[in-house]
């Protein structure tokens, strides 16, 4: 017998697929799983981005619980609150997808 859907969990699942699934956000997620913290202007640099683009980004994963910030005199440090991403991006790697 099929066990019941349980609605809490897939939609937690659901949330966390939706927000990081952007090439940008993967690559924000990257970098911040290999470096402790970094300001807007180094990920700029980093991801060849417009810092707007990339601010909106960040203010999105930062939104819904994947990363946390904290302010260091004039600059903003965004470090991942969410660690369980990167294994998640790692797991998907794995998977063979034919592209369109």
């Amino acid at each position: 017998m099929p066990k019941d859907l349980d609605i809490e969990r897939v939609e937690k699942i659901a949330f966390v697929l939706k927000t990081v699934a952007h090439p940008m956000r993967v690559g924000i997620i990257d970098l911040l799983s290999e470096h402790e913290k970094m300001s807007v202007n180094d990920i700029t640099a980093y991801l060849g981005l417009e810092q707007s683009l990339t601010s909106h980004h960040l203010a999105n994963l930062k939104m819904k619980g994947v990363l946390g910030s904290k302010r260091e005199g004039k600059q903003i440090f965004y470090f991942l609150k969410l660690r369980e991403v990167v294994d998640l991006i790692s797991t998907l790697e794995k998977v063979k997808v034919n592209h369109f």
